[in-house]
């Protein structure tokens, strides 16, 4: 727990407090020159779906971040870096290589074991949520994202299977010459180093960006070593009014190692060490992964139209402590978007019309985990082949999921200064599965089941002032149970959970964004949420790790939401807050009732917050998380302990010369404290936390490039 100390105001807010004292002659800086200020430049929202309006002109809560402008010096290795400071959203780095970063907007997203639930993630607009609500985030390179667009809640209605909201991320422009090529390299605690090649450049109308990047490390815990490498490429071509683009994504990541969570007991003697279960299984992932995505799209005065495709496949073998799991996966989709602009009835109407298509098609194959009969001479029926990670198969099957939507919305300006959005979507998702290991013994646990919503939202915006906007909505939100959450039975059979059912959700909204002069920017919002079915984990003491899902009656989520910019040359604090009382209204597990408990894993609030100082090429950065405690369990009879931590970096970005040279160097956890930020609910044996890494170091070059 903190103590008295750590829970004031970090100490770096009174040295705002000098810094601004000492520049008695500071004045506002002009809103063109400040990027990262100038979030709310006119910039077309694309996460909205509707006519493109900006983040002033939008009845919903909607960041739009520029991460490298507003953080300078950041790494790229992990997504946690790409999204903070954004409110309302929480990325948390598991320090598991095998585990992907958790994501939650405003707690949904937090169940997740692996991977990202209950939240779409696109790329350029092209989803990377697979049609069953998972996302994988391993094969992500953040090396040319430019700006990302978060929209908190409302998602369904847009875009289908979630409840938490949509992330895309976008890749900055190219470069106006016809090459640009730069090279970074990191080192690091840990025997960090990432290795980075990107070019970017423009041929009349043809711009691309591109990057490749190498990373290893042997972890800040033990059984953590990584080795992995990613790679990206966009290709846009303007001819007139058209305008045609080519992406492409992959991951090739051999050894991924899991060290697995602890008890309270273990962390606090030692959060270095490992699971011992899960090095004596050697738990750890190796994956090949690529995705290609193809665009089109026409734009007028009065009509834009958008066709889009995608495909991918992705090879998993991944022992873990109660099994070892193999995935072949092919994944494809389509999407359509038609927006017309007319005046009807003497007033300004925006209409929008689109489908989502997509397919996945996996072949799963379990097998009994026999780590631990390496030293036994004698096979056993489980394990035939002492010495090898896999025994006797446990389960084979085909999953095949697929999903159609389709949406209407229609924007009405009702007055000069008033805009009026109503929508609606209908989602039909199909998981099938094929059993393939039936015998005599064993019967045929194949089966299909088909989910469908239908989810309706409207909003309000009003322009109080030409910097100034209030909003109100009202949506609703679907989010089924993902292939692996359908799959995992607590009886140990094959086939579909006929039990576990989707979650649905209604949400109001209300909030107020805008900006004050040059120096102020504000986005505040409060919500509340009704959720029915919420779908929430749970292992069992002979699980070894694996997790199970049920259904909470209903829950009730109530929250506010604060970000906050405030720039004074040369000094600029970034602020985010979330609040939250998230509820179970009714809840049973046989005999017990957990009504009027708190759902586990959130907590009750999170400040961020970051002071950038910069002067002649050279900045400082200072930041610091806060997150309170939370419940690990349904019971509430286990708490986790909030933290406090701070990280400090600088960087000189303007050593030009022939070629262009920059130079950062950063201390994270920089007093050294001992804490868990990824906190496993439900969990058996104890094992809820995820210790995050001690103190650490690291340093980075970049030659060539416009630099950022």
């Amino acid at each position: 727990m903190l103590n008295s100390s750590e829970s004031r105001v970090p100490r770096y807010f009174i040295a705002l407090a000098v810094a601004l004292a000492a520049f008695p002659s500071a004045r506002v800086l002009p809103a063109q020159n400040d990027s990262a200020v100038t979030t709310l430049k006119p910039v077309t929202v694309t996460v909205t779906r509707g006519s493109g309006r900006t983040v002033l002109g939008s009845p919903f809560a909607i960041t739009i971040a520029e991460p490298d402008r507003a953080r300078p010096g950041q790494r790229h290795g992990a997504i946690d870096e790409t999204l903070a400071l954004i409110p309302g959203i929480a990325a948390i780095n598991r320090s598991n290589p095998a585990q992907d970063a958790r994501l939650s907007i405003r707690g949904f997203g937090a169940r997740s074991a692996f991977g990202v639930r209950g939240i779409r993630v696109l790329r350029d607009g092209m989803p990377m949520t697979l049609p069953d609500g998972q996302t994988p985030l391993d094969y992500v390179s953040l090396e040319s994202i430019g700006r990302v667009e978060v929209l908190r809640g409302a998602a369904s209605a847009l875009y289908g299977n979630a409840s938490g909201g949509v992330i895309d991320l976008r890749s900055r422009e190219p470069s106006p010459s016809p090459i640009s090529l730069e090279a970074r390299q990191w080192l690091g605690s840990n025997s960090l180093a990432r290795s980075v090649l990107a070019a970017s450049g423009t041929f009349g109308g043809l711009g691309y960006v591109a990057d490749v990047a190498h990373s290893r490390s042997d972890g800040a815990r033990a059984h953590s070593v990584q080795r992995s490498t990613t790679g990206f490429a966009r290709g846009t071509l303007r001819a007139g009014n058209m305008e045609y683009s080519l992406t492409g994504l992959t991951l090739v990541n051999p050894r991924a190692e899991n060290p697995g969570a602890l008890t309270r007991e273990e962390m606090q003697r030692d959060p270095e060490i490992a699971d011992a279960l899960s090095v004596r299984r050697n738990a750890r992932k190796s994956v090949n992964q690529i995705q290609i995505g193809a665009s089109a799209a026409r734009s007028t005065k009065a009509t834009d139209v958008s066709l889009s495709i995608f495909g991918g496949a992705r090879s998993l073998d991944n022992p873990l402590t109660f099994a070892v799991v193999e995935v072949g996966r092919h994944s494809w989709g389509t999407s359509g978007l038609v927006r017309a602009r007319r005046n009807l009835f003497g007033s300004a109407h925006s209409f929008a019309a689109g489908f989502d298509t997509q397919a996945q098609n996996d072949l799963r194959r379990n097998f009994a985990a026999c780590r631990d009969t390496v030293a036994v001479a004698t096979p056993t029926a489980m394990c035939p082949n002492p010495g090898s990670d896999r025994g006797i198969v446990t389960l084979d099957q085909r999953e095949l999921i697929s999903s159609v939507g389709l949406f209407l919305s229609d924007e009405v300006g009702l007055h000069d200064r008033v805009t009026l959005t109503a929508g609606v979507r209908g989602d039909r998702v199909r998981f099938e599965v094929q059993d393939r290991l039936v015998s005599a013994t064993n019967s045929d646990d194949s089966g299909a089941r088909s989910l469908n919503a239908v989810s309706p939202v409207a909003g309000i915006v009003a322009r109080v002032a030409a910097t100034h906007s209030v909003y109100a909505n009202l949506s609703t939100a679907f989010e089924t149970p993902t292939a692996t959450e359908l799959g995992n039975r607590e009886d140990g059979s094959a086939g579909i959970n006929p039990a576990l059912d989707p979650q649905r959700s209604v949400t109001g909204e209300a909030g107020a964004k805008g900006w004050v002069g040059s120096a102020l920017k504000y986005d505040v919002s409060v919500f509340r949420t009704g959720v029915r079915d919420e779908l929430i984990p749970f292992e069992i003491p002979a699980s070894n790790g694996r997790r199970y899902f049920r259904n909470a009656g209903r829950t009730d989520r109530i929250g506010a939401e604060l970000g906050a910019d405030l720039s004074i040359r040369p000094v600029t604090l970034m602020v985010a807050y979330a609040w939250s009382r998230f509820r179970f209204d009714e809840y049973r597990v046989g005999a017990d009732d957990f009504g009027g408990n708190t759902i586990p894993g959130i907590p009750s609030s999170r400040l961020q917050s970051a002071l950038r100082i910069e002067r002649g090429g050279t900045f400082v950065l200072i930041e610091n998380e806060y997150a309170g405690n939370s419940w690990l369990d349904d019971a509430n009879t286990v708490r986790g302990d909030s933290y406090s931590v701070t990280g400090i970096r600088l960087g000189i970005t303007a050593l030009r010369g022939t070629p262009r040279l920059s130079v950062t160097t950063g201390i994270q956890n920089v007093l050294n404290r001992r804490y868990a930020s990824s906190l496993a609910v439900n969990a058996a044996r104890g094992r809820y936390f995820e210790p995050a890494p001690p103190r650490n170091f690291y340093a980075g070059i970049t030659v060539g490039g416009p630099g950022r």
